[in-house]
């Protein structure tokens, strides 16, 4: 059986410890020959390296494992890139949450302005991750994790359209998993669900069991008391941002009960609420620099003193376990349907043909096969055009480095509520990502 070689794209991530532990627990099901990191911060990269270092000494030896900040040493020799970048790290996002809230708008990482603020970051970032992969390793398949993935993507497939990179967000990941507690199954792998959207903003329409019942009813009761706080079933708590989204979802379900959504349409349908709930002197950036952040560096730290595996706090979730279903889909063509983020070209009929959308996709060795999703209704359609349209000038901004048009793309966003406030966030955004954007003119 062919081994692989695999390299992560983000390697000082704190997400990269959890993929790794998966890829070392599916190694029966999806050997491996070779692992590598590639991080653009060495220092970083360093600490998680050493300690993934440790794992896989005691772990799968026989794998050669190494980490650098050279492109053509990582990508050299590679089957799948898992790329999860995060351009500017947690300074700029903290900007871009902060920034907007200064002005009463939504400030959120992937929504409304700092999500578009990200996007204008990230855009070359991603397309240089692809350009050394075509390079280097041409045969290989990416698997982008990296955000704000709706604008990556919009991206990647107008400036690389002929490239072997696959969109993908476990958000919705997280909420089936919420799904199968709320219908008492053991694993969303036994829900076979329809869902359509774009990337944060959508909706399923169908879920079932595999034996075809509707799943639907019991889920939809359940949200429409509850959200998808799941706390009072397994016992799972949350951080307190993350709680309060999950609560909110059951507002956002009652403006549409036809669907159930995906949690990130409260900052679309709610921002005042969440202006109010927010607090600019402490935003989810401060939240995760104090949480997950910090206890991954010390898990990883204390494995680079000790090394000793046992009782190790690095966690293996959703994020992990999509991403390595992925590459085994490719690798072996197992037909298996995941959600992807992908050129729409139909699948919606009554949406924009070359929107990148989220919808159901049987993925097998040539790639994927999108689900037909039909005509949409004029609420969740509207919704989208909107949303679409900004993401898409920002791509425009990006090539046409103008001012203009990424005005254009922070008035078009439902959290914003004037052109002129717009314009406002704009020139302070402008100003914190002097070293990340174009210059726009």
């Amino acid at each position: 059986m062919k081994k692989f070689s695999i390299l992560i794209a983000g390697g000082g991530s704190t997400f990269t410890p959890e993929i790794l532990l998966l890829l070392l627990e599916k190694r029966e099901q999806f050997p491996i020959r070779k692992i590598k990191f590639y991080d653009n911060d060495e220092e970083r990269q360093k600490i998680i390296g050493e300690a993934c270092g440790v794992l896989i000494e005691h772990k799968a030896p026989e794998i050669e494992f190494s980490y650098t900040t050279d492109p053509e040493t990582a990508f050299t020799d590679v089957d799948f890139v898992m790329a999860h970048i995060r351009v500017g790290k947690y300074e700029m996002r903290g900007k871009d949450e902060k920034i907007p809230l200064k002005y009463g708008v939504v400030g959120q990482e992937t929504c409304g302005p700092g999500g578009l603020a990200y996007g204008m970051r990230s855009i070359g970032p991603v397309i240089e991750l692809i350009d050394y992969m075509e390079t280097y390793s041409p045969h290989a398949w990416m698997l982008n994790y990296s955000n704000p993935a709706a604008i990556v993507a919009e991206a990647t497939n107008r400036l690389r359209p002929d490239a072997r990179i696959i969109n993908i967000c476990d958000m919705p990941v997280g909420i089936e998993a919420r799904m199968a507690v709320i219908c008492g199954l053991k694993s969303r792998k036994e829900m076979i669900t329809r869902y359509f959207g774009l990337n944060h903003f959508g909706w399923w329409s169908d879920i079932r069991d595999k034996n075809g019942k509707d799943l639907m009813p019991v889920i939809k009761a359940y949200v429409k008391e509850n959200g998808f706080n799941t706390s009072q079933i397994d016992g799972h708590t949350d951080d307190k941002s993350w709680t309060d989204t999950y609560n909110k979802a059951k507002d956002v379900y009652a403006v549409d009960p036809n669907f159930i959504p995906n949690t990130y349409l409260k900052y679309y349908l709610y921002p005042d609420y969440v202006v109010k709930h927010s607090d600019l002197n402490y935003t989810r950036t401060d939240e995760v620099r104090e949480g997950r952040e910090k206890r991954v560096f010390e898990e990883a730290r204390r494995l680079i003193q000790t090394k000793n595996v046992e009782n190790c706090g690095f966690e293996v979730g959703n994020h992990a376990e999509y991403i390595v279903d992925l590459a085994r889909a490719l690798a072996y063509n197992t037909q298996e349907r995941m959600l992807l983020i992908v050129p729409n070209h139909g699948a919606i009929e009554n949406f924009s043909y070359d929107a990148m959308i989220e919808i159901p996709c049987i993925v097998g060795k040539n790639g994927y096969e999108p689900l037909k999703v039909g005509k949409i209704p004029v609420f969740e359609k509207g919704l989208m055009e909107q949303q679409i349209a900004a993401e898409k000038l920002v791509v425009d901004a990006w090539v046409e480095k103008s001012y203009q048009k990424m005005w254009q793309a922070i008035t078009m966003s439902k959290t914003v509520p004037s052109a002129a406030v717009a314009k406002l966030i704009l020139d302070d955004l402008i100003e914190a990502n002097v070293k990340y954007w174009p210059e726009l003119r």
